[in-house]
């Protein structure tokens, strides 16, 4: 893993212990993220089981109160009531294909 600093603070400083499995999981997902294969199975979860793409809803009482139209995205009818549940899901689809048994999320 390369040094990684953003700008004048900030950065990535972890304890040297860390840095095998970092190292891992940086190259389990620069080779996944490319992976067409991956990406369709990881779209078909977020469809079947987390209910995506999520609605948008006219928002009619928003609406006429501020006289622009707003809708809302209803990511609170995702199977899990919240949108962590979208990146929980990638991450526990990255560690199957890295061959893990356990996560800690």
């Amino acid at each position: 893993m390369k040094k990684a600093y953003y700008g004048d603070f900030g950065g990535q400083f972890l304890p040297e212990s860390a840095m095998f499995a970092l190292n891992e999981l940086e190259g389990a997902f620069l080779k996944f993220s490319k992976d067409k294969l991956f990406k369709k199975e990881l779209n078909e979860l977020l469809k079947t089981y987390v209910g995506r793409p999520t609605p948008l809803y006219f928002a009619r009482n928003l609406s006429k109160k501020y006289q622009h139209e707003i809708y809302l995205k209803r990511e609170d009818l995702n199977h899990t009531g919240a949108h962590k549940i979208n990146n929980a899901i990638a991450q526990a689809l990255l560690a199957k294909k890295m061959g893990k048994k356990k996560i800690i999320a």
